[in-house]
């Protein structure tokens, strides 16, 4: 019966100590959202915000967005921008994890400096491309050196789409080289000196013990990188504002554009929740996945 208590009081003050945080998240997070999904499913533009003259509508701003051909470029833009860079900031991090892992001198210097990157303000990041990547950048003025003419990076759409997957990726390989550190790290080296002995390979020891040691790590990873690049929104905006014509918008940019520049704060709202979708759907798959694996 004491012990029952003392259960009972443990978990009031344990709520207590929680309560602070969870009024805080509910009014930055959960109101906001909430507001957010109102918003998407009336009329609100810039005539009708103050006079409150707004009407429901329904599923209708949904609709509207969804027939846009506009808004399917973007989200088409938004996966390619999202698929791209996580193919390549996991394959490129997963390679450098496995090189600082070994034993050698100059790994810890050599690695702090590449997190130089992954330190940085995006909006700093931004900035370094859309100089990078001008006319007169540091690209072009390597390739004129070499006798080619480079592209107008940042003025072509498929090229402005490369330049700015490229300096993601810059600031997203550390971040995937540190995560899938700590990974391997956890990996005890007698599993290997065992395999080693066996007469293990390389490829096999990388088949057989790090991949599937590593699984809870890799989709960590995945799955932070896929979130942080789905809702990627400074970076294209500093470099490339959405242009040219739309190529490099994504639903984070197009959500503020259609809010902030056009004033339809309704579709603009119906943008950002289904941004939220998406990302909640992701979110759902990724806790599926660990609940198997903890079974």
């Amino acid at each position: 019966m004491g012990k029952t208590l003392k259960q009972a009081r443990t978990g009031r003050e344990a709520y207590c100590f929680i309560l602070p945080a969870f009024i805080y998240m509910l009014i930055v997070l959960g109101y906001p959202l909430v507001y957010n999904l109102y918003l998407s499913f009336r009329n609100v533009d810039v005539k009708n915000l103050t006079k409150g003259g707004d009407i429901f509508v329904g599923l209708t701003n949904y609709k509207n967005l969804f027939a846009d051909p506009t808004f399917r470029l973007v989200l088409r833009n938004t996966f390619v921008f999202t698929i791209a860079c996580l193919v390549f900031q996991f394959t490129i991090g997963f390679a450098l994890a496995l090189f600082f892992n070994q034993k050698f001198k100059l790994a810890g210097p050599v690695r702090g400096m590449l997190l130089v990157s992954y330190m940085m303000p995006m909006s700093v990041t931004g900035l370094l491309g859309k100089n990078i990547f001008s006319n007169a950048g540091l690209i072009n003025d390597l390739l004129l050196k070499v006798g080619i003419a480079g592209p107008e990076w940042l003025v072509n759409g498929t090229t402005a789409m490369i330049a700015i997957i490229v300096m993601n990726c810059w600031v997203g390989i550390p971040f995937n080289m540190l995560l899938l550190m700590s990974g391997l790290t956890g990996i005890s080296n007698d599993i290997y000196e065992a395999a080693t002995i066996d007469g293990a390979s390389w490829s096999q020891k990388f088949r057989y013990i790090t991949l599937p040691l590593m699984k809870s790590s890799i989709m960590a990873v995945l799955m932070l990188g896929f979130i942080y690049t789905f809702r990627a929104f400074d970076l294209m905006y500093i470099m490339t504002a959405g242009g040219p014509v739309n190529a490099t918008d994504v639903l984070g940019t197009y959500s503020y554009v259609r809010s902030f520049t056009q004033y339809k704060f309704s579709e603009g709202s119906a943008i950002a929740m289904v941004l939220f979708a998406c990302l909640f759907i992701v979110g759902l798959f990724y806790l599926k996945l660990l609940s198997k694996e903890d079974d």
